[in-house]
């Protein structure tokens, strides 16, 4: 039979694949939380029986040995999985905020999470993270070990008194403390037309390293007001915060008088470029070094909502900020929306 390709057609078989896989997501994710699920109620019922017994190693080399013989097919039941098992109820059945998000993500990330986070709020961070960035297992591995949380965490933002209550905690978790440019090719010497041009050339990675979420719109993006131009670094889009996010660029350290001139161009971008149904735009100072207690001076007075961040071409957490992380409680408001 001749095939007659038509735009119709077309746009009907796009249809049925997006469909197909779409369904086949869903059943990939039921199929996790029913893994999951097992792998919890195996935990608890070697932690319960566990209890006034003095079992060894052996009981559960016997139980691994036992499972595997009687159920050959079904990969998991190894005996370190088994004490996995257990220790993966230890470490959620108390905890009434972290125990409805086990279902979320799988089983070798959860291992990742237990093993190498060291708190539960760490780990709630991580868990929501992954969820909603769809974060695979590698990318996990990286985001912990470049301090994602702690750089998340601490970032100085006006945003509390800036933005809506509505979009306030997602903008937060929007911004870093610090990012990692260790993918730009650039000597230690360079420009900031160099370093945006570096950026750009690289702009998928880049992307990647602010968040997932941004769509990039444009660099030495240009404003005109009463016949004078003026021209925004970078301009970007964060999909769920469903606004514009201006990017200046400075290769030495943070001035107060960054400030103003982000509020500037947020002003114009509010009222030239901006869409109604758009939530108020926001910009990050990127700077290669800055001062916690000048930056918090700098965005005190300030109406508009700014991010400063600094860059690192290697993964770094700052010595001045080790230890300095808000309280749990502040870290749970700001998590509570993901």
């Amino acid at each position: 039979m001749n095939k007659v390709i038509t735009k119709d057609y077309i746009s009907l078989l796009t249809d049925i694949k997006q469909r197909i896989r779409s369904a086949q997501y869903e059943a990939l994710k039921k199929v996790n939380k029913e893994l999951i699920s097992l792998y919890w109620d195996i935990g608890k019922i070697i932690e319960e029986r566990q209890k006034g017994k003095s079992w060894g190693k052996s009981i559960v080399e016997n139980i691994a040995i036992d499972l595997q013989t009687e159920f050959p097919g079904i990969q998991g039941f190894s005996t370190q999985n088994i004490w996995y098992m257990r220790q993966f109820y230890n470490t959620y059945s108390k905890k009434p905020i972290l125990q409805p998000l086990v279902g979320e993500i799988s089983w070798t990330k959860h291992l990742i999470v237990m093993s190498k986070c060291k708190n539960d709020l760490e780990r709630e961070f991580y868990i929501r993270m992954t969820r909603r960035y769809g974060w695979t297992k590698n990318v996990l591995n990286l985001k912990i070990e470049d301090k994602t949380y702690e750089k998340t965490i601490l970032a100085q933002t006006s945003f509390n008194k800036t933005l809506p209550e509505k979009i306030r905690n997602q903008a937060k978790l929007a911004v870093k403390d610090e990012y990692t440019f260790d993918f730009l090719e650039l000597g230690e010497e360079h420009s900031e037309r160099e370093l945006e041009k570096a950026i750009v050339a690289k702009i998928e990675i880049f992307l990647r390293e602010m968040g997932g979420m941004f769509a990039f719109l444009g660099s030495q993006y240009r404003i005109e007001v009463n016949n004078e131009e003026y021209f925004i670094d970078l301009l970007l889009y964060h999909r769920i915060l469903k606004c514009l996010v201006a990017i200046e660029l400075k290769i030495g350290k943070f001035l107060p008088e960054y400030v103003g001139k982000m509020q500037f161009y947020l002003a114009l971008l509010d009222d030239k470029v901006k869409t109604p149904d758009e939530n108020p735009s926001i910009g990050i100072i990127l700077c290669k070094t800055k001062d916690k207690t000048i930056v918090e001076y700098a965005l005190r007075e300030t109406k508009k909502p700014i991010g400063v961040a600094s860059f690192k071409m290697m993964p770094t957490l700052p010595n001045n900020l080790r230890g300095k992380l808000p309280s749990p409680e502040q870290i749970s408001e700001i998590l509570k929306d993901m």
